[in-house]
């Protein structure tokens, strides 16, 4: 698994990396903790350019985050709501979770949506709020991006490291990028089990 997400990376380069991140705050299909820190690995080896890897992270990030902006500023709080309980479970959203980011906006303005980009889940969610509560659209971006260039640095910065001790480690990668692919997926269609038996 590992081997395929690093063709994948490699050969998709900086706009690879973007479009996959513009996907995981949207769809999570392979989560951020794998594709940035495989992109800071292949940065590393010369194959990738650090400072692209950077930009086009926060930039998927930053689109990604967009996106729920822009659908909770468009449908406003009661149509969120019904959306989310008909359709929700198949991003693996829940109205409670929904409603908790809701309250931790409230409480926390814009922190929330600057630290919100660092926390699973929650760095999808923190966005709706903020367009439910029509947030300035610059003012967004700019919190968003920060959080999200902080986060991407931190995962891009794991991967650099790892460099050093590839020879230690490639022998694991594969297997265990495969366990962690495969929990995400299995946690992925159990909650949209769960989701829809509740319905």
């Amino acid at each position: 698994m590992f081997d395929w997400l690093a063709v994948l990376v490699e050969q998709g380069g900086a706009a690879g990396v973007a479009l996959l991140m513009l996907a995981e705050n949207v769809f999570p299909p392979i989560p951020s903790e794998l594709i940035m820190p495989l992109a800071g690995y292949l940065a590393a080896l010369g194959r990738l350019d650090w400072l692209a890897v950077l930009v086009a992270g926060t930039a998927g990030s930053v689109l990604g985050a967009w996106f729920w902006y822009w659908l909770g500023r468009a449908l406003g709080h009661d149509r969120l709501m019904r959306l989310v309980a008909r359709w929700g479970h198949w991003a693996t959203v829940s109205v409670a979770e929904t409603e908790a980011a809701l309250a931790w906006f409230a409480r926390r303005g814009e922190w929330a949506v600057f630290l919100g980009r660092m926390v699973p889940v929650v760095r999808t969610l923190i966005s709706i709020p903020a367009g439910l509560n029509r947030m300035g659209q610059g003012r967004f971006l700019l919190l968003t991006a920060a959080g999200s260039l902080v986060w991407v640095a931190a995962l891009t910065f794991a991967g650099w490291v790892l460099k050093e001790q590839y020879a230690r480690v490639e022998g694991w990668l594969n297997p265990v990028t495969t366990l962690i692919v495969a929990g995400v997926l299995v946690t992925y269609v159990w909650r949209v089990v769960r989701m829809r038996a509740r319905r």
